[in-house]
């Protein structure tokens, strides 16, 4: 696991050992070291995507056989410095590709909504369609998804990915991605009872939670892969909404919660050249993927974990569980 430090890394690196054993997986860490969590529950190695010695010691000594390459820098932090963004998503997917073909390796490689742009269809987003993105970030994700289908066609390497939507969990803080505000939201909610909202009301986006997000890892790449046509990169859905209609669901569990909106430029921007719902029926046809969550009942399982870790005195009098 690349990557094992970020929002999604962190958990999928959990969900996989539980899955195949916890000595089986490895947790890569680079710049931020591992959570004790992830520390104490299984291997770790200190892994730089873009530096192919660590990578090929690291594949060597564990003798690994399938990578999931979840390092990059996000779609808003990336804009900071267009040129580090690129050098590091790109570098370091080039780079596990070629440890794969080399140690024949399978390889998970995430994509996003953010290889999407205004050109492209924003609602029913089709699988197969324009992708001319205005962000470094997105840019990289299209490169990725081509490089992987490369890899793929002229050296048999098992590359697979998947396009994430917004990725809203209870457990990693967001890394500077445009979609951060839904799970900003909900701390803030809890905390105070008020938010300051950077995307303007209106502003509909594809999102997902964390439990989807891993089970759609998984179960692609346990998928038959003479079943997979598109391999890089699937679309996959869960839910839309927007800054308002997240801020109302949480009001059925936090009455006075407060919303109030100060609209960050580049971030609004980012958002209004993004898909408001995908298309994913590929995936469902390809290798059976469907999504457990929608907006009510993945407020009610945030708001019921984090009160019970931010806020236990809040728990019996502000937040009425349904």
């Amino acid at each position: 696991m690349i990557g094992a430090t970020g929002q999604i890394g962190s958990e999928l690196t959990q969900a996989l050992r539980e899955r195949y054993g916890h000595s089986h997986v490895v947790a890569g860490w680079h710049i931020k070291p591992l959570s004790p969590d992830v520390q104490g529950s299984g291997p770790g190695a200190f892994v730089d995507c873009c530096r192919m010695k660590t990578l090929e010691q690291t594949v060597r000594k564990y003798r690994i056989k399938t990578i999931y390459h979840l390092a990059a820098v996000l779609s808003a932090k990336g804009e900071t410095n267009p040129l580090q963004a690129w050098e590091n998503n790109m570098k370091g997917l080039i780079n596990v590709l070629e440890m794969a073909r080399q140690h024949g390796c399978s390889v998970f490689f995430p994509s996003s909504i953010g290889t999407f742009g205004p050109s492209t269809p924003l609602i029913n987003t089709p699988q197969d369609t324009i992708q001319r993105p205005g962000t470094i970030y997105g840019i990289s994700k299209v490169a990725g998804e081509l490089f992987c289908d490369y890899y793929h066609k002229k050296y048999g390497v098992d590359a697979r990915g998947l396009r994430y939507p917004g990725i809203i969990s209870n457990v990693t803080l967001p890394g500077g991605g445009t979609t951060d505000y839904a799970v900003e939201i909900f701390y803030r909610a809890i905390r105070s009872g008020k938010y300051t909202c950077y995307l303007k009301a209106g502003t509909y986006l594809d999102m997902m939670y964390m439990p989807d997000a891993i089970s759609a890892a998984v179960s692609l790449m346990e998928a038959d892969g003479n079943r997979l046509k598109h391999r890089n990169a699937y679309n996959v859905s869960a839910m839309s909404f927007d800054p308002e209609a997240l801020a109302e669901e949480i009001r059925k569990h936090i009455p006075n919660f407060v919303m109030s909106y100060k609209i960050d430029p580049v971030r609004q921007a980012i958002a209004d050249s993004w898909p408001e719902k995908m298309n994913d029926s590929a995936a469902r046809k390809e290798w059976g993927w469907s999504a457990r969550y929608n907006i009510k009942t993945m407020t009610r399982d945030m708001i019921r974990i984090l009160s019970a870790r931010l806020a236990p005195k809040l728990c019996g009098e502000l937040l009425q569980i349904r």
